[in-house]
């Protein structure tokens, strides 16, 4: 059987993913991502609003017309998790597919969100649900199954798929970090990825995300970010003004630490912004996350607003906000109470929390920078970086590839510096850069098996 991969985005860049597989005459697609940093880059973009041809010419969503040099139909779209540059282009691409949408529950709700805020084209390919650890057969050849590998990431509900062919197996290893000890689900499965490299005809193809593979070590357990945001927060448990937080929307987790040790202090937490209403309220409501009952959460900017008229009312010290902005983001709502345009009034001395990294690429650097010269013109005292990362060092890839053995590699989710480390590991363990890894540009095609 012919095993083709097409790497259609996100391998010259962080963002924008796309991979399809073909196996036969079966072609399954791998995620559809947004590229934030091209869209933040221009100002008031409204991404929804916007035609797809338009998107790809600005580098946003992946450029799929190398699909029509695959020899094969698409038998489903597999996004791996629910983050933007992983579905972003569903409600753009997906409905030149005629194939279902196959994802985790909380992913395959976030999808929907997303096609329903389309306003160009009419998506309405099926929605199938998958958890993790089940099977599905693929096409009508009875050779080819997709299967669900539990890990964990900085967002529930995330796995790598699997495509069987009797070949071998192909592993798309976007995005993950090796946590035995996860806040919120359950560990990754290492053991089903020691049994897939084991089984059969073994592994035939590893497609890699290599975003920290430049770092030594490994990347340590959410339960490490959660004791250190515990640390900070009970240290201003006698502070008597204003502490303000902000961390990823769709980091339920780290959401779930920051509620959790705002009332251990008194305070009381409360949600703030779009995305923060989305991904929280829809954690909840597929019962992935249990929040106090009387937990608020507010996304439309009056009723946040109206929000901050309570809390500056009743008092700063008796509220812990955790709001959108921890990139630094134009509209977001920390942004926009560092530039004073809205009624929460930043005194001197007051906390800001931000439990996250800035994302390495310029706008974002920016934008963050921007923040917090803003927030610290008020008076604000900034506790940054309280954050472990989603995604693995290098000591997480050996173990990788050591339990899959995969006989070819194709690292992704990087430029090429990004990517250098990643080789280096790949050759230190007796593969080789242009005979079994092989380091691709978007647009390409790899053939494994003729």
């Amino acid at each position: 059987m012919e095993i083709e991969i097409a790497t259609i985005g996100g391998y010259e860049e962080v963002g924008r993913q796309m991979t399809a597989v073909r196996a036969g005459d079966d072609v399954v697609i791998f995620d559809m991502g947004l590229n934030l940093s091209q869209v933040l880059i221009h100002d008031n973009v409204e991404t929804e609003r916007m035609h797809s041809l338009d998107l790809i010419d600005m580098g946003a969503i992946p450029d799929d017309r190398i699909m029509s040099d695959l020899e094969g139909d698409v038998q489903a779209i597999v996004p791996t998790h629910g983050h933007l540059d992983h579905i972003g282009a569903i409600s753009k691409l997906a409905h030149r597919y005629n194939a279902p949408i196959v994802a985790t529950p909380f992913t395959i709700e976030l999808v929907k969100q997303q096609i329903e805020g389309e306003q160009k084209f009419g998506v309405d390919n099926d929605l199938v649900k998958m958890d993790p650890g089940e099977t599905m057969s693929i096409g009508d050849s009875g050779q080819v199954d997709l299967e669900f590998v539990n890990v964990t990431h900085s967002i529930i509900d995330a796995i790598n798929p699997v495509l069987h062919t009797p070949e071998g197996a192909v592993v798309y290893g976007l995005d993950k970090r090796m946590d035995h000890t996860p806040v919120l689900g359950d560990p990754i499965d290492m053991k089903r990825f020691r049994e897939i490299g084991r089984e059969g005809e073994g592994v035939l193809c590893y497609i890699e995300d290599c975003t920290n593979a430049n770092k030594k070590g490994r990347t340590p357990s959410e339960n490490v970010a959660r004791e250190h945001l515990r640390d900070v927060l009970y240290s201003m448990e006698d502070y008597d003004g204003g502490i303000v937080a902000t961390t990823f929307s769709s980091h339920i987790a780290r959401v779930k630490s920051l509620v959790e040790f705002a009332d251990d202090i008194g305070r009381q937490p409360v949600l703030l912004g779009r995305s923060m209403e989305k991904y929280s309220g829809t954690a909840e409501r597929l019962d992935f996350v249990d929040f106090p009952t009387d937990l608020g959460m507010f996304g439309h900017r009056k009723s946040v607003d109206r929000t901050f008229k309570r809390i500056m009312n009743e008092g700063k010290e008796n509220f812990l906000p955790v709001v959108t902005g921890h990139q630094g983001e134009p509209r977001a709502m920390l942004t926009r109470m560092a530039r004073g345009e809205t009624p929460y009034e930043l005194d001197n001395g007051d906390k800001v929390v931000f439990s996250a990294r800035v994302i390495p690429e310029p706008t974002n650097e920016g934008q963050r920078y921007q923040a917090e010269k803003l927030l610290g013109m008020q008076g604000a005292r900034i506790y940054d970086d309280i954050h472990v990362s989603g995604h693995m060092c290098q000591e997480g890839h050996y173990e990788m590839l050591d339990a899959l053995q995969p006989q070819h590699i194709v690292p992704a989710h990087q430029n090429l510096k990004g990517l250098s480390g990643y080789v280096d590991l790949c050759e230190s363990e007796g593969y080789k850069m242009g005979r079994d890894v092989h380091v691709t540009r978007n647009g390409n095609l790899i053939q494994l098996v003729e």
